[in-house]
């Protein structure tokens, strides 16, 4: 029922979404009411659909997963949430149950249900604390919000991870430290701890987003705070060096000599090749964002 309806809410959103959009922007009060009643008529008429048949109805368990993988490894996964939730639902406590709720948080994560592949995957790790793929449901976990928000227009912009929800991210970083921290061993530890580095630094960098904001606003105080906080929480992030850039520039703007030097310092220590030190570009940064040089 559940991926019924989800599957129906979709179709919807579809047929609607270019309905709402000129609503939106016409200022044509006509074109206005006809969009609306054109969105009425659309929604009566889904209504009066005549109900789609489970084609799964008749299959036993056996046959229900086998189609389920074949979803999977054919990358149709709206099908493969759709068949391993109905595996799910018929038998809970029986022998594909298990797969099939973690597999239900794969194929939602893959076919961009985000919010779905969390609720599900969670399910799993309460459910399951002890599943010898316990490891494998936190890296997933970490991987949901890893990409979170990340859609397809954050994609074909180049969208800098730290210009995402930073909550997300932190989620996605608590999750790799289970596997790193609890399950070293398993395969996906290497990969969780390199995407933790990239997270940390995601993280950095979006306090210096903000301390640059700020900056850039003549509130100088207030981008020293957002700077100190980059330096302090995440202390070893190459994003600490704008960090203390932006505390330089922010401390001579407030006519604070000794603690400009003072920060000028430190960053020549900390960062010796900084071009806010010697004044020389960075072969290879220009035009480039964190991610793509790290």
């Amino acid at each position: 029922m559940q991926a019924l309806m989800r599957a129906v809410n979709q179709a919807l959103r579809t047929v609607l979404n270019p309905v709402r959009q000129l609503v939106r922007l016409s200022s044509n009060s006509s074109v206005k009411v006809l969009a609306l009643a054109a969105s009425a008529a659309i929604v009566a008429g889904c209504h009066g659909l005549p109900e789609k048949t489970d084609e799964t109805a008749t299959w036993n368990n056996g046959k229900l997963y086998s189609e389920a993988q074949d979803a999977l490894t054919g990358g149709d996964f709206g099908k493969c949430a759709k068949y391993f939730e109905n595996l799910e639902g018929r038998d809970p406590f029986g022998h594909f149950a298990q797969q099939a709720q973690i597999n239900v948080a794969y194929c939602d994560w893959k076919d961009g249900e985000t919010a779905s592949a969390d609720s599900a995957i969670d399910r799993f790790i309460k459910l399951h604390p002890d599943h010898p793929d316990i490891a494998y449901a936190y890296y997933l976990k970490g991987m949901i919000h890893f990409n979170d928000d990340l859609g397809l227009f954050g994609r074909f912009s180049g969208q800098d991870m730290s210009e995402r929800d930073p909550v997300s991210l932190r989620e996605s970083y608590d999750a790799f430290k289970v596997v790193v921290d609890k399950y070293p061993q398993s395969k996906y530890a290497p990969d969780a701890a390199q995407r933790m580095r990239y997270i940390v630094n995601a993280l950095a960098s979006h306090e210096v987003h903000a301390a640059d904001y700020y900056y850039r606003r003549g509130a100088y105080v207030a981008a020293i705070n957002r700077a100190q906080l980059a330096i302090r929480e995440y202390r070893n992030a190459p994003a600490t060096e704008d960090a203390l850039h932006i505390m330089m520039l922010s401390y001579g703007k407030l006519d604070q000599p000794q603690l400009e030097g003072d920060t000028k310092r430190v960053l020549a220590a900390t960062f010796p090749d900084s071009p806010y030190v010697t004044g020389k570009s960075r072969p290879g940064k220009e035009n480039k964002s964190w991610w793509q040089i790290w």
